[in-house]
């Protein structure tokens, strides 16, 4: 049997997922979905060049969600966007970090 992962989201993961349409919001519900109930995270990865332990999940269309991992089978999801915000977004990830994570420098 798979192991379950949980999922928490930041309140500006919450508010960004809901700006969205209704359709891009089940896109991504669906994912997650994935991710908690068979630990399938798809296309993620590691965010190159950063001193943290942030990844994110991307889509083919270009939607970024930025996650840390709060232990072995428990995640947080800090805040999402396009690819074509991707650098402000990774430094508003890593602010997100360091105020839910309280991570020791």
């Amino acid at each position: 049997m798979c192991s379950m992962v949980k999922i928490s989201k930041t309140e500006e993961f919450a508010d960004w997922l809901s700006s969205l349409r209704s359709k891009e919001q089940a896109q991504i519900e669906t994912r997650l979905h994935r991710i908690e109930a068979y630990d399938h995270f798809g296309d993620c990865r590691p965010i190159e060049g950063i001193s943290s332990p942030i990844a994110e999940l991307r889509w083919k269309n270009g939607w970024r969600v930025y996650f840390y991992r709060e232990s072995t089978n428990a995640i947080k999801l800090l805040i999402g966007g396009k690819k074509n915000d991707q650098k402000r977004d990774i430094k508003k990830a890593t602010v997100l970090l360091g105020k839910y994570a309280n991570l020791k420098k």
